[in-house]
């Protein structure tokens, strides 16, 4: 019988991401990435007695880990669905276009890196998987053994920003050959061998690692789908705060906030004023980095960057 992990996860911008989202006691909030549940935890502290939370997550562990959660705190809900869908959700729920505030904490967590059966660490050696959800799809383990050459380049270079991606790919294409991969020490022992330049403080095997993730679990495309999500749930005034931890996921949610805050884009002969195009949010203050001190007692958080929007 499976149980929640023990494996600890620090929260990153906690208090800055709970103050982006101006909480009301009363208010209806998404916390669209539970994991082991510090941002819902903190925010729950926040809320009244007729404030309510909703947690997303596809990680059954963080699932369990909600559900207990639930159980203690009747104002808590957590859902096993893809932040994507969070306005089917809320549909279903009679809850589209009343939420106050939605949280998205993008990337893979302190527990899921941490644990080797999950195989989502070059550093700690288990089974590739990678899967948020190891019950649904294709696991890394059999998209690395079955994929062309040419599409494993693609994705190192594309999602982890690999530019040895080519070496890479033919590296692991010429081992699969004589032996499929099935552990993630062996993918990193073969991708470390094929990176020429490696950067100091960095295993050779990071980004292609990224790479690989972001695309089995689909990142973007969940990332992409659920800014848009947000938007549609949430109520006039609402906060939608996201923290971000690598340049990809950062710079999708600047081109969207700045695209939606200055709505689509007007031919320059019409003669329409800037105040009349339809635009959907404002944006709140600069994008906010973790202190010295939390980096200091927490390095996984030296990437973090926090941007908030307003719906209007």
């Amino acid at each position: 019988m499976s149980t929640v992990s023990s494996y600890s996860h620090i929260s990153v911008l906690l208090n800055e991401a709970l103050d982006a989202l101006a909480i009301q006691p009363d208010g209806i909030y998404i916390d669209g990435t539970f994991g082991r549940g510090g941002h819902s935890r903190a925010l729950l502290a926040r809320l009244g007695p007729e404030g309510r939370l909703i947690a997303f997550d596809k990680d059954p562990e963080a699932i369990r880990a909600g559900e207990q959660l639930a159980a203690e705190d009747g104002r808590f809900v957590v859902v096993q669905r893809s932040f994507a869908e969070m306005a089917d959700e809320m549909r279903a729920r009679g809850l589209h276009g009343r939420i106050s505030g939605v949280l998205l904490d993008l990337g893979v967590s302190s527990p899921q890196l941490d644990d080797p059966t999950r195989g989502f660490s070059f550093l700690n050696d288990g089974p590739l998987d990678m899967r948020m959800n190891p019950g649904v799809g294709q696991s890394a383990a059999d998209w690395v053994n079955t994929a062309s050459e040419a599409d494993i380049a693609t994705v190192l270079k594309e999602y982890g920003e690999e530019r040895f991606s080519k070496r890479m790919a033919r590296a692991v294409v010429t081992r699969r050959a004589a032996q499929p991969f099935a552990r993630t020490g062996d993918l990193a022992a073969v991708i470390k061998e094929a990176n020429p330049a490696w950067e100091k403080g960095k295993h050779p095997a990071t980004r292609a690692f990224q790479g690989i993730r972001i695309f089995i679990n689909r990142e973007l495309d969940d990332l992409a789908d659920g800014l848009r999500a947000a938007l549609d749930v949430l109520a006039p005034a609402g906060r939608l705060a996201v923290i971000s931890f690598h340049s990809l996921e950062d710079r999708m949610v600047k081109q969207f906030m700045r695209r939606e805050a200055k709505g689509a884009p007007i031919p320059r002969d019409l003669p329409i004023r800037d105040i009349d195009i339809p635009v959907s949010i404002n944006l709140v203050g600069k994008a906010i980095k973790p202190s010295a001190a939390e980096i200091e007692a927490n390095p996984r958080a030296r990437s973090a960057v926090l941007r908030i929007a307003e719906k209007r």
